[in-house]
């Protein structure tokens, strides 16, 4: 390759991120100072790394604000059908850099940033962010020019931020809102009642849900970019506020700060996000969030299908018959499952709609999308709480199973059983609401998030309902959106891929396909592996500053980032790491493999068991780390609070993907094509969607072994026993033994027996199954390691493989085969201007 070029060379430089013109250099400086002095009141004497960003936030948003409205103006003048993207964990990670990329402007704001600080940074390092996950379907939405809203919570304090004291997780609160966020747009114009606890009666005019108390649903807007195409859609938050009467009489008495406290109650709604640990948890607050931002979207929507241009206004009585040909809503887990319930009470009790013209209404506008089939995070609502919380929407939800067993015992006369399992309601004490059933049955699509999870939520999760109604069920394999996970967080490698084939494959990730025309090309093939070193020596440079801790570049990066679980198998990476250490020691003369491995992830506050892991891995890694035996040749890495930020960071300098939960467990995964789309070759179990990388890659591409679903079905029938294994292996015996005796915990010899007792006792999820087999594969691993040409060849063919799991190609599925649009390569003209127009 070329001798490198500098930062400043690289701003100057035409590429796929945009031309930086003169003239927007101009403006974005002269913009930019404006906010400088005018929004932050600051001058460059005084200002903060934060007041740049700030200034340059701003900067940015002024390039959007236009777009954004003139987006809303043209959704009023056709008037699509809208998508309603509805989930309780919306985080938009690094917003101004993917704005910048989304806008053209990346260059010019670098070239403008520079010669106002040149000696500071450039605008690219101004992202200041929080924990988050990936909002990839939101750009896929407005980048094919789908008319999209998403919906969610405006949590006060997001995720934890996880620290690592003596090896131990600590969370610490994670206040983003502390400094402000210049992208969000207050609306209280549009501020909304959502209604709790109360009594239902009946009356003349119908049912009616009274001596309620009410909280009021305050919404913010941030702008949502496509790629390039003029289209700023829009993710709106609800943010809980307390009404703003006060009780005069409880004024006057005294009781004035009584009254303020209990408004503070009212605001907790939206306060923290739960951790998603995959493990559910029946808390009030929760129920309570899952029920507001339902009730405050579906009066938003609501509010918009009345106010539309075509749409049937009358005075008295809206007509719904064109509901599901304008609205969509699409429920991101069961979490939004109140939307079912909720738009029913609106129809029949509000809009005094018939029940069987409401029902069919609903389950033509609602589809479910299913997450997960560990039957620990299926969520199931006490009847008791529901009935003090939400009594209205408990008479309607027993009124939906009663007509739907009704519908059952009549296909299947006498299966009393079927009907136990099919029901809405679990018996038991408490009796139970089961969410997931309530979304299957008040849906009129039913997917899966790759192939195999969803062929196994139809023969297993949801096997009576795909009996019943098998056209329902889909699979909509997931992607992730190549503009933030190549584009942003992988310059280099972007840049070389433009250089072989243009620019196209940002916008269709298939194109990566031509690459396979150059992997016989010296040349290209010493560009992939050059451009991964110099991510490697980026990556050990940030970890010797921010961790203390000196790695050899040259080693493999053998990287397992993931919410910390015991179905994602981190203990299984553990045990290889023991053995690889074990091997060192007991042949130190004898030529290794260098190893760098590092694992990042968040255990669940209230989860024992992944706490004890990252401990392990914590305590693991200080003997390792330590050992002059050992050297540079293994190191253990644990990488504290694991976050989008971070992520960008460490996936372009990954060589292993590590990918290793039990067959038939992880539903997709996104992490593994973020890494596969970077050039790391995948170590994985058929689990998810490594299914469908091997296909598309070709299975020996990628490091495959272990046991697959219909291999954990049979051991599930004949029984997992493993301490067979335990005797058998000497070398599991060996590590098992150490972690048991104190080995890696000599000042508390007991430490670990928690986890050596789940191991060898209570393992739903079998790792010395396949301990044997990962230990083989990593063996492997290292052999193609050994051919640095092979290896990058391989990098090749995977990067190349992974045009299927693009975010824009998952949302298009959606589309066409869910929602029933069409997208588009419409670019929304300014003012005046026609579009211009191309069908997709």
């Amino acid at each position: 390759m070329s001798s490198p070029l500098s930062d400043h060379e690289k701003r100057k430089q035409i590429s796929v991120r945009g031309i930086a013109g003169l003239g927007d250099v101009v403006e974005i400086k002269k913009s930019f100072n404006r906010h400088l002095h005018f929004t932050l009141v600051k001058d460059r004497n005084v200002a903060t790394p934060r007041d740049y960003y700030f200034a340059l936030a701003h900067t940015v948003r002024d390039h959007l604000v236009g777009r954004w409205i003139r987006t809303q103006q043209y959704y009023y003048e056709k008037d699509p059908k809208r998508i309603h993207y509805l989930s309780l964990e919306f985080y938009m990670g690094r917003t101004l850099q993917n704005t910048m990329i989304n806008l053209g402007l990346q260059n010019a704001c670098d070239e403008a940033i520079y010669q106002v600080k040149p000696y500071t940074c450039t605008a690219s390092k101004w992202t200041f962010t929080r924990s988050s996950i990936s909002a990839c379907f939101l750009d896929s939405m407005a980048s094919l020019g789908l008319a999209a809203y998403g919906y969610g919570i405006r949590y006060e304090f997001g995720i934890f931020n996880q620290k690592i004291s003596n090896g131990w997780q600590v969370e610490e609160a994670d206040d983003w809102l502390r400094y402000g966020n210049p992208w969000e747009k207050a609306r209280p114009e549009y501020m909304l009642p959502v209604h709790f606890y109360g009594r239902v009666e009946q009356t003349a005019e119908g049912v009616k849900w009274v001596e309620t108390q009410v909280v009021l649903a305050m919404p913010y807007d941030t702008p949502v970019p496509g790629f390039k195409n003029n289209t700023v859609n829009t993710m709106r938050l609800w943010s809980a506020k307390a009404p703003i009467d006060f009780n005069l009489q409880e004024f006057n008495v005294g009781d004035y700060i009584e009254a303020v406290l209990d408004r503070n109650l009212a605001e907790n709604i939206s306060r923290v996000l739960y951790p998603n640990d995959n493990f559910f948890e029946g808390k009030e607050l929760r129920l309570k969030q899952e029920y507001f931002v339902v009730a405050a979207t579906l009066q938003d929507i609501i509010r918009r299908f009345k106010s539309s241009k075509f749409g049937c206004r009358d005075p008295v009585r809206t007509s719904f018959e064109t509901f599901p040909e304008k609205v969509a809503i699409q429920l991101n887990d069961t979490h939004p499952a109140l939307a079912i319930p909720e738009l029913m009470r609106i129809l029949v009790d509000l809009e005094k709609l018939d029940w069987d013209k409401a029902w069919e209404v609903t389950r033509q506008t609602c589809a479910y999308t299913n997450h997960t089939v560990l039957p620990e995070a299926l969520e199931r609502w006490p009847i008791n709480l529901f009935e003090k919380l939400l009594p209205r929407h408990l008479q309607i939800i027993y009124e939906i199973n009663h007509l739907h067993l009704q519908r059952i015992a009549a296909m299947f006369p006498g299966d009393h059983d079927r009907l136990r399992r099919m029901s809405l309601i679990e018996e038991g004490d408490p009796k139970r609401i089961n969410m997931a059933h309530l979304c299957v049955v008040g849906s009129h699509a039913v997917n899966g998030v790759a192939r195999i999870h969803s062929e196994i939520v139809k023969n297993t999760v949801f096997k009576d309902f795909y009996e019943v109604e098998p056209e329902k069920f889909q699979n909509k394999t997931n992607g992730i959106t190549p503009r933030r996970w190549l584009l942003l967080c992988n310059p280099g490698l972007a840049d070389l891929i433009a250089e072989k084939i243009g620019d196209d494959f940002l916008t269709d990730l298939f194109q990566l396909r031509k690459l396979l025309d150059f992997i016989d090309e010296d040349a290209f093939i010493c560009d992939i592996a050059n451009v991964k070193q110099e991510n490697k020596q980026k990556f050990a440079a940030y970890l010797e500053k921010e961790y203390e801790v000196k790695i050899n570049p040259e080693s493999i990066f053998d990287i397992h980032v993931k919410r910390i679980h015991e179905y994602k198998r981190q203990l299984l990476n553990v045990l290889h790491i023991i053995t690889f250490y074990n091997r060192i020691k007991k042949d130190p003369s004898k030529h290794f493999v260098p190893r760098t491995v590092i694992i990042g992830g968040k255990a669940a506050p209230g989860y024992h068991m992944a706490k004890m892991i990252i401990k392990l891995i914590t305590a693991v890694g200080q003997v390792i780390n330590n050992d002059p035996v050992v050297g540079d040749r293994l190191k253990v890495i644990y990488l504290e609070n694991y976050r989008v930020s971070l992520a960008e960071k460490v996936i372009p300098a990954a060589d292993l993907s590590e990918q290793i939960s039990t067959a038939g467990t992880e539903a997709s995964g996104t992490g593994n094509m973020k890494f596969m789309l970077n050039g790391a070759l995948t170590i994985g179990t058929m689990d998810g969607a490594n299914v469908e990388m091997a296909e598309e890659a070709g299975e020996e591409n990628l490091f495959i072994f272990g046991m697959r679903v219909e291999d954990v079905d049979a051991m599930d029938k004949t029984g997992y026993n493993a301490r067979e294994y335990y005797e058998r292996l000497s070398e599991l015996r060996q590590v098992i033994d150490q972690i048991q005796t104190g080995y890696f915990s000599p000042k508390e010899h007991e430490l670990f027996k928690d986890v050596v007792n789940m191991l060898m006792n209570h393992d739903r999820f079998k790792v010395f199954a396949d301990y044997e087999a990962y230990i083989t594969c990593q063996d492997r691993v290292n052999e193609l390691y050994k051919n640095p040409k092979e290896w990058t060849r391989t990098v090749i063919r995977n990067i190349a493989g992974s045009g299927k799991f693009s975010s824009d190609r998952t949302i298009s599925e959606y589309a066409r085969d869910i929602w029933g649009v069409e997208p588009s390569d419409v670019k929304i003209p300014p003012p005046n201007e026609p579009p211009v127009e191309s069908r997709k």
